[in-house]
């Protein structure tokens, strides 16, 4: 049997189905990384930037899809109403390859559009109140960047007693009214890209979309490990019958002597 098993023929047939086997195996791997990959969230088509007027609008919460958009407002920039946004980072890398845990502010600056809206606009980061670099741009000016929806006050202390006058703890749309009073304002904010002067650049990420898994690529996968089983079962066959044939050529020659 073990000569028949490993004689040149069959030796042949080994190490054909090994490498049927391995091939099946990584073509089910590959499917199965596909279907597994089709689940995850992903960064969506970043269309065309838009008016900002568009996408956030006076009295209504933004649409989900519009978070992360890239937007434009031509407006003027009103710096009486300026204020600090505490306790943020500038989620940059500094210099040295890294990332700066500084904690300062960011710099938020009403837009007064030309049909007398505001649009909230974060102009950039700076690590201390004051400074040439808060210096707020004068005379009608686009800002391109991208949008954010209103930021909740659930996960922020709100603490409007413990400020100096000119700083909020979050970028709400309610609380901005309440400071803002007896002016028209848009929902959300929009993140400068780039900053305003020399503030520092607040990192936003594109739209992100949440992944469809591909059953299809499952059931290849599903598909390719039933080749191999199949393989396998064809290789044993082989196998079986070939030292079956042998035990019977051996035996003839006994049988023709004793007749």
């Amino acid at each position: 049997m073990l000569r028949t098993v490993l004689s040149p023929r069959m030796l042949g047939l080994h190490l054909l189905t090994v490498a049927v086997l391995v091939s099946f195996i990584l073509l089910g791997r590959w499917q199965l990384g596909v279907f597994q990959e089709s689940g995850k969230p992903h960064v969506a088509n970043d269309p065309a930037p838009v008016s900002v007027t568009t996408l956030a609008r006076v009295g209504a919460q933004m649409d989900g899809m519009s978070a992360g958009r890239r937007v434009t407002a031509t407006g003027v920039y009103d710096a009486s109403l300026q204020l600090l946004v505490v306790d943020r980072e500038p989620d940059v890398d500094a210099p040295g390859g890294k990332v700066s845990r500084d904690r300062g502010y960011w710099v938020l600056t009403p837009l007064r559009l030309d049909d007398g809206t505001l649009m909230p606009v974060v102009r950039g980061w700076t690590a201390r109140p004051g400074g040439p670099a808060m210096a707020v741009p004068t005379g009608q000016v686009t800002v391109a960047g991208r949008l954010r929806p209103s930021q909740g006050t659930d996960s922020v202390q709100s603490r409007p007693d413990e400020l100096p006058a000119g700083q909020v703890d979050t970028v709400s749309t309610g609380q901005l009214i309440n400071v803002w009073t007896g002016r028209k304002l848009r929902d959300g904010f929009l993140v400068a890209q780039p900053p305003s002067g020399a503030l520092t650049q607040v990192k936003i990420a594109p739209p992100v979309v949440g992944g469809t898994l591909t059953w299809r690529n499952l059931a290849y996968a599903a598909n390719w490990w039933i080749f191999a089983g199949f393989a396998v079962f064809m290789w044993f066959h082989f196998v079986r019958d070939a030292v079956r044939t042998d035990r019977e050529h051996r035996k003839s020659p006994e049988m023709v002597l004793e007749g």
